[in-house]
């Protein structure tokens, strides 16, 4: 659990960043009395790369080793997080647990951190929107990483697309950035888990390719229940959902869409790999336990 006055590293395992929103997230985090640590090598560029990939690297492995870090953030999404994947330290990274933010392009990281190293992570807004974001973000992000709150989630635009209850971890995020582990040393296991699912800019045509990649590769059965994110300039939601159904059609479990999650004006921060229950009759999707502990994280 972050505490006032605990230091949060910053990390930029992807793209390159706007220096003014950066410093309005450093600002944020300053303004709730955290320190904040910036490794001078965060502000490196390489094309459209936040510097080389043994750089990118070797900064996220050292602020997982540093004693005085309790939280990781990320800087930005964008495109890089996946390949570092061959140059993280999982022993290193399980030898010294943290609290990790980010999504979009940052999910790779998420999901194998969460497979390699069974650590908890989170599905949430990057530093360089904290100082942009609305209130309800930057509320949901520390009732997730500051508090031992159990959470639980009623969106008021929540649709069923299939009814039923389930239970697992829940699993997920950028739909992109996951088909792109298929087929890797680092392909995602979705089964037993509540899948969650978001993604931007995708044409529908995309969205089902993706799917359809997921389902002809066996890696949808076993997924206990879905989740919708934001699908933002993906097109109309009724035909995303129609899409999301069909490809979900043989595993007969529930689907919820309406979730503030991913790439929205929102992005409410969810815990990867806690056991939650989801149920379509009510809405809800609500963890079982707190996504931090009194000993960090």
């Amino acid at each position: 659990m972050l505490r006032p006055g605990d230091t949060i590293g910053i990390a930029a395992p992807a793209s390159p960043f706007d220096q003014q929103a950066f410093e309005g997230g450093v600002a944020v985090l300053e303004s709730m009395g955290y320190q904040v640590k910036v490794p001078a090598n965060v502000f490196m560029r390489q094309g459209y790369l936040a510097g080389s990939d043994p750089e990118r690297a070797g900064l996220l492995t050292k602020l997982f080793e540093d004693e005085s870090v309790k939280a990781i953030f990320c800087a930005r999404g964008g495109f890089g997080s996946i390949k570092l994947l061959p140059l993280l330290q999982f022993r290193t990274i399980s030898a010294h647990p943290k609290i990790l933010v980010g999504y979009s392009d940052i999910t790779t990281l998420l999901v194998t951190i969460y497979a390699g190293c069974g650590l908890v992570t989170f599905h949430g807004p990057v530093l360089t929107e904290l100082g942009k974001g609305p209130e309800k973000s930057r509320s949901a992000l520390f009732d997730a990483i500051a508090s031992t709150t159990t959470l639980g989630f009623m969106p008021s635009r929540a649709v069923s697309l299939h009814p039923g209850r389930a239970a697992g971890p829940l699993f997920g995020g950028n739909l992109t950035s996951l088909c792109h582990l298929m087929g890797t040393p680092f392909e995602p296991r979705f089964e037993g888990h509540i899948v969650f699912l978001e993604d931007r800019g995708e044409a529908p045509y995309r969205i089902d390719r993706m799917l359809s990649q997921l389902k002809l590769g066996g890696h949808l059965n076993g997924v206990v229940g879905v989740i919708l994110g934001s699908f933002q300039d993906c097109g109309p939601l009724e035909q995303i959902h129609g899409i999301v159904k069909d490809a979900f059609r043989h595993t007969k479990c529930p689907i919820l869409a309406g979730f503030d999650l991913g790439h929205g004006s929102e992005n409410l921060t969810v815990p990867v790999g806690v056991k939650a229950v989801m149920d379509t009759e009510t809405c809800s999707l609500q963890f079982l336990e707190p996504a931090t502990s009194e000993a960090n994280p």
